[in-house]
């Protein structure tokens, strides 16, 4: 089920220091479907979406998009980061800025037990399966820790 996330819950968006958007994102889960509520005055402030180096760099430049009414709604409709900045001139840098991460749901059912397996799903678990596993995963652990 989506899930509706007013930004900065009751302090808003606001350069004001109330409120640690990096530590707000990172207290919440994020999913494909859930909706950001960004409230707001226009007057002082604004949203844009910008790519990974426009937030980092604070740059509103060539913003992904733009939004400015107040009463912002922003679809979280695929996985990844969605990175958003205040446009106006100093806000960004004073950490008016968050980063999304939307991960996948994740599903309630859990595995089946080992003993509703039957004989001949197990026995396709050959030792050469699994030893052509490890060594991918071997691969892969060698090859994050050359980083």
């Amino acid at each position: 089920m989506a899930t509706v996330y007013q930004i900065g819950d009751s302090a808003g968006w606001t350069s004001m220091g109330q409120v640690d958007y990096q530590d707000w994102a990172a207290s919440k889960n994020f999913h494909g479907g859930d909706t950001l509520v960004f409230n707001y005055n226009n007057q002082f402030h604004n949203v844009k979406q910008v790519t990974h180096q426009g937030f980092e760099s604070c740059n509103a430049t060539s913003p992904i998009a733009t939004y400015t009414n107040g009463s912002d709604t922003v679809t979280l409709e695929k996985l990844g980061h969605f990175y958003f900045i205040c446009g106006y001139p100093g806000h960004c840098q004073a950490r008016q800025k968050i980063d999304i991460l939307v991960t996948p749901a994740t599903s309630n059912l859990s595995p089946a037990p080992l003993s509703q397996i039957s004989p001949s799903s197990a026995s396709t678990l050959s030792f050469s399966n699994l030893s052509w596993a490890s060594s991918v995963l071997l691969a892969i652990c060698l090859l994050g820790f050359g980083y």
